[in-house]
């Protein structure tokens, strides 16, 4: 496992914290899947096919890189020992290797080679071998980058091809040179940041905006924060941290140092152009803005989407769902429900411990599985902030105020002689008791 290294944000003076304890590992659990579900719903996860796929792409791609390898070593005229030992690998970075990829998202691939091949050899002689692949379609050839890419479409598959030589003349095939080292809860705080960057129009290096790796970097100084957090638990963390930040204070994974490599740097202490930096995220040695291309204007506009970020995870939610045994009787009961919710409104209100309550117009239905006998579900969410008393409670019992409104519903029910199945009402967010609501008998 890698060394974790110390965040260098300024220090705060501690304060008291207020609000509920820390989440049971259970209800972290039920949170957690919901954000899954979440992330799913936005189509951030790609199918197993999907993934087989890529990772055929991948390799087809090391058999060509070895392949082209084995022509160069006998265009030179190598010894025959050469090609047989000349080794070379193809490592996947980036958020592919990660596991955040998105889907139709393109993949970062580092060419390993032997020392004595040149860049320029693989900028040409291998482009050439690409070009007469019926497979690859759209290369382009980028050598004036401050990283020189090849980049081409593999199958439907967009890859981003850069290129490396290893210091021996003969190499074997060895372990990957990347570290092993995964945690499954940055796949899923990464892929939630991607998400909300790519649906908000604000995920994109090109345009100016935050790019991948800087996304992932922002998720990563969170977690040496917050070591045993739940992913659920981060995305608030995420966007508190991010909304207290104070640009241009840069983002580090760990202290300036110089490893005397002469690499070129960032430091706002030494380079006046690194002064000017709006946003500085680095990554670990050698230092480099990845934000070095946003704006003051852009910047702006990512502090206000994290502030509504902020406030949207600060909220609190009560959950109601009318289930009916049939499609027909579902739109009677959907219509009765909607038309009362806003006495459940009103009741919510009346809590002295709420402050705000939010009812979400837009509807839910779930989509049929398909069988027959499968029970018809809608749902709706209806936000709520709770004030400072409210947030010193250890837990926040609804279920007055919830059995009101079941109670109100099911008697209107029975005067309309409407068939209800079943009314179900739970509250997420705090510590709190979630009731099943079962309507009265008729």
């Amino acid at each position: 496992m890698p060394r974790r290294t110390r965040r260098t944000a300024p220090s705060r003076p501690k304060q008291n914290v207020y609000g509920p304890p820390p989440p049971t590992r259970d209800e972290e659990c039920a949170q957690e899947n919901d954000l899954i579900e979440i992330l799913k719903s936005f189509g951030c996860f790609e199918s197993d096919v999907e993934l087989r796929h890529r990772e055929n792409v991948v390799q087809r791609l090391e058999s060509l890189f070895k392949e082209w390898l084995t022509e160069m070593c006998l265009q030179m005229n190598s010894p025959d020992i050469v090609p047989q030992k000349v080794g070379g690998k193809l490592v996947p970075f980036g958020s592919h290797h990660l596991g955040v990829a998105s889907k139709g998202a393109d993949i970062d691939v580092l060419c390993v080679g032997p020392g004595f091949l040149q860049r320029k050899d693989f900028f040409s002689s291998f482009v050439r071998k690409l070009k007469r692949q019926r497979e690859v379609k759209d290369i382009r050839v980028i050598e004036e980058a401050f990283v020189p890419v090849v980049k081409l479409t593999f199958e439907r598959i967009e890859i981003d091809l850069v290129f490396a030589r290893e210091s021996e003349r003969l190499q074997s095939n060895r372990g990957d040179p990347q570290d092993s080292y995964r945690m499954s809860e940055l796949q899923t705080r990464s892929e939630d940041h991607k998400a909300l960057g790519q649906t908000k129009n604000i995920y994109q290096t090109l345009w100016v905006f935050l790019g991948g790796i800087s996304g992932a970097i922002l998720v990563a100084r969170i977690c040496q924060e917050y070591p045993n957090a739940s992913a659920s638990t981060l995305v608030t963390k995420l966007f508190k941290e991010d909304k207290l930040w104070k640009w241009p204070n840069p983002i580090m994974l760990r202290e300036l140092k110089d490893c005397h490599f002469n690499l070129p740097v960032w430091d706002a202490r030494v380079n006046l152009a690194d002064r000017s930096h709006s946003m500085p995220i680095t990554p670990a040695y050698p230092m480099q803005n990845t934000a070095f291309n946003v704006t003051p204007s852009t910047l702006a506009i990512m502090k206000e989407e994290i502030q509504r970020g902020h406030t949207i995870a600060s909220w609190h939610y009560v959950l109601l769902q009318a289930t009916s045994a049939t499609e027909e009787q579902h739109p009677a009961w959907v219509g009765l429900v909607e038309s009362r919710i806003r006495h459940l409104v009103v009741n919510l209100e009346r809590n002295v411990l709420v402050t705000r309550a939010h009812i979400n117009v837009q509807s839910y239905p779930e989509r049929s599985t398909g069988n027959a006998r499968a029970p018809v579900r809608t749902k709706w969410l209806i936000g709520l902030v709770f004030n400072e008393q409210g947030g010193q409670h250890l837990a926040i019992d609804l279920t007055p105020n919830l059995q009101r409104f079941s109670d109100i519903v099911h008697s209107v029910a029975c005067r309309c002689q409407i068939e209800p199945t079943l009314l179900s009402q739970s509250h997420r967010g705090k510590r709190v008791r979630t009731d099943l609501l079962r309507p009265a008998e008729t």
